[in-house]
């Protein structure tokens, strides 16, 4: 499978932009995984899952882990379940379609299975996604961003007003709907069908403020605090005045524009996880040394990264972030650079950077905790 349009153009006219509907947009499609792979999936504590029915425009939603495959087949009904890129090879495959993307703004892989008329209603997302058809057809309406009144229906699910459709297509197999944040849509099953929802998300500034504050709690140094020794008696009782409110600002400003911290924060925070992954940390018998990581190299294994591990780097700065974690590294970037662009590693990709020590003591250490395990 491949992707079947042209990426640049893309990014140029849709990106963040409109929606668009592309046919065909994958050649060759083939569900990476069953109807009952899929509700095999949503039976596990580790991936969320949400059963929405409908029925004489009464809604009910439930919440996995379900127990039963039974349950999931009920007619208008769609199963959703996330991240399912983190626990299925195949699914982490199709994600990785859309590396053209970077890995700080990519969310997850949901699959939706929908019977007849199943769907979730007329609804507003704020991230952008792909949505692949597989087997099966679905009716898709998406409009142009307007004002649209949201609400919580009756069973708490997140819906929009009717709106006027700037795409109205029935998809199949292998096509693919772009979707730009804030662009209603609706979904509706016409008969038992599979759909993949690639999203990416950005965060609002609320978001952003909120996680840099829980940031800054977490670190022991000391702040600077307000002080004012210009102060002189007489001003009014109850007023912060103007010059006051600047030196409170620049305080907050200070903050803002010190590169370091903001360079911390940004990279613990996009290399963050939001869902489980399946990290599995090597018994003490299995560990590798320094030796017997390049031996394995050299000998043809392969590493591979355990899938929605995100590892991210910023421009500029010689630290690799891993799960919300630092780590500071001296000697050759691009070793490191391809731990973060790449999924796999081979010997003759990390052949240069073997040489480092520092590299591969790091290497040998991150294999040990489980972050890239043998194919």
């Amino acid at each position: 499978m491949k992707l079947n349009f042209d990426i640049n153009h893309f990014m140029v006219d849709y990106w963040q932009r409109k929606p668009l509907l592309i046919r065909q947009g994958i050649t060759d499609f083939i569900d990476p995984l069953s109807v009952e792979e899929l509700a095999g999936l949503a039976m596990e504590e580790e991936l969320q899952s949400r059963l929405v029915t409908v029925r004489d425009n009464h809604w009910q939603v439930q919440f996995g882990p379900f127990e039963q495959f039974d349950e999931l087949e009920q007619p208008a009904s769609s199963l959703l379940v996330q991240a399912t890129n983190h626990w299925h090879d195949s699914c982490a495959k199709l994600a990785e379609l859309f590396h053209f993307l970077p890995n700080w703004r990519f969310d997850d892989l949901m699959i939706s299975f929908a019977t007849s008329k199943g769907g979730v209603g007329p609804h507003i997302d704020q991230y952008g996604v792909f949505i692949i058809q597989g087997q099966g057809q679905r009716h898709w309406q998406v409009g142009e961003r307007q004002n649209l009144r949201e609400f919580a229906n009756e069973a708490g699910l997140k819906q929009c007003d009717p709106f006027e459709p700037a795409i109205d297509e029935e998809l199949s197999s292998g096509d693919v709907l772009y979707i730009p944040p804030g662009c209603p849509h609706n979904g509706v099953s016409l008969d038992n069908s599979l759909s993949y929802s690639i999203g990416f998300r950005a965060p609002d500034q609320k978001e952003l403020f909120s996680a840099f504050a829980d940031h800054l709690l977490d670190q022991s140094q000391p702040f600077t605090r307000y002080n004012d020794p210009e102060l002189v008696a007489g001003h009014a009782w109850g007023e912060i005045t103007r010059h006051q409110q600047q030196k409170l600002l620049g305080l907050m400003q200070n903050l803002l524009n010190d590169n370091r911290q903001m360079r911390d924060f940004f990279g613990r925070f996009f290399s963050q996880t939001r869902r489980d992954i399946d990290i599995l940390p090597l018994q003490e018998d299995e560990r590798f040394t320094t030796e017997a990581l390049i031996k394995h190299l050299e000998q043809g294994a392969i590493l591979h990264r355990v899938e929605g591990l995100k590892v991210i780097y910023l421009q500029g700065l010689s630290e690799l972030f891993i799960d919300g974690e630092a780590y500071p590294f001296d000697g050759d970037f691009t070793g490191y650079q391809h731990l973060a662009n790449q999924n796999q590693l081979n010997f003759n990709l990390l052949n240069k950077a073997l040489g480092d020590h520092g590299f591969v003591t790091q290497l040998t250490q991150w294999v040990n905790r489980g972050f890239w395990y043998w194919l």
